[in-house]
């Protein structure tokens, strides 16, 4: 069973699947939760300066996000982008005294799942076969 990104056995690819469906899931539920203005939500954005309309673009930037993640062909821009995102999530925690743990761990699974699914998002790693499309080092 090679793991150079095109061939993963079926476990490793059904795993990665539902991990990035979990993340995505999540995504969107965090995004629903800030258009319905749930209070205690509301109320834990707006402790970190988020309010208004602050709100409902963090919200579209979760479901733009969580779309590109979800589609195949747009996964590596949208790993990009919940990456950002959630970087962005940490440094606000940090900044106001809060667990990062939350954060962490929902990037870790955002990572985890893209890898089980893409080994190759690794390469430079030197783990897997760079892409074809990147000449190797």
């Amino acid at each position: 069973m090679a793991t150079n990104g095109s061939t993963i056995g079926k476990s490793r690819r059904i795993a990665g699947n539902i991990l990035i469906f979990l993340v995505v899931v999540l995504l969107a539920a965090s995004a629903g939760a800030k258009f319905a203005h749930v209070p205690k939500v509301v109320e834990q954005m707006g402790l970190a300066g988020i309010e208004g309309w602050r709100l409902t673009f963090v919200a579209l930037l979760e479901v733009a996000s969580a779309i590109l993640f979800l589609i195949p062909v747009t996964r590596s821009a949208g790993l990009l982008l919940v990456s950002a995102f959630m970087g962005g999530a940490i440094a606000t925690h940090l900044e106001h005294g809060q667990a990062i743990i939350q954060p962490g761990i929902f990037l870790a699974l955002l990572w985890l799942g893209a890898w089980l699914r893409h080994p190759q998002i690794l390469w430079s790693w030197g783990t897997t076969a760079a892409p074809s499309s990147i000449p190797a080092k």
